[in-house]
């Protein structure tokens, strides 16, 4: 009897050990888990980011420019006289438009979606109701037949 309870108050001591062990970390006196390699890395030095080169009213536009295509396709044309009449000059809307990320028949695809989704069109008047937002004839066309006519 001794000897299993010996056994039990051993074996329970052990477990406590080896669990005390396994809590987590606590402030900063954590050793890191990795042991350093034998010979540092000969990695090249990192290249640094170009400079931003960019005005204040260009990057001010351009930021403008994303958000309205976050929100709403445009055309490229449309796009520019939008900035424009939030104040924009010409040169920054213009600079803007041709530095941001857009895939532009896919902006007059969402505008023919968006269109149909509210009013009836035909094939050509919707065509040409991209247009006249200043899609070119070939987004429009694209336009149309992704959504559909």
């Amino acid at each position: 009897m001794k000897k299993t309870l010996l056994t039990a108050v051993v074996g329970g001591a052990f477990i406590l050990g080896v669990t005390a062990g396994c809590g987590g970390v606590t402030e900063d006196t954590a050793t890191p888990s990795v042991a350093p390699s034998a010979a540092p890395s000969a990695a090249p030095p990192a290249k640094k980011a170009p400079a931003d080169t960019r005005t204040p009213g260009q990057k001010n536009a351009q930021r403008a420019a994303e958000s309205y295509l976050a929100t709403a396709p445009f055309s490229r044309t449309g796009l520019i006289k939008q900035l424009e009449f939030e104040k924009y000059s010409k040169a920054d809307a213009t600079w803007a438009v041709e530095h941001v990320k857009v895939n532009w028949n896919e902006q007059a695809a969402k505008s023919a979606k968006s269109y149909l989704e509210t009013q009836a069109f035909s094939r050509d008047g919707l065509i040409q109701q991209l247009t006249f937002e200043g899609f070119t004839a070939a987004e429009a066309k694209y336009g149309v037949d992704k959504a559909g006519l």
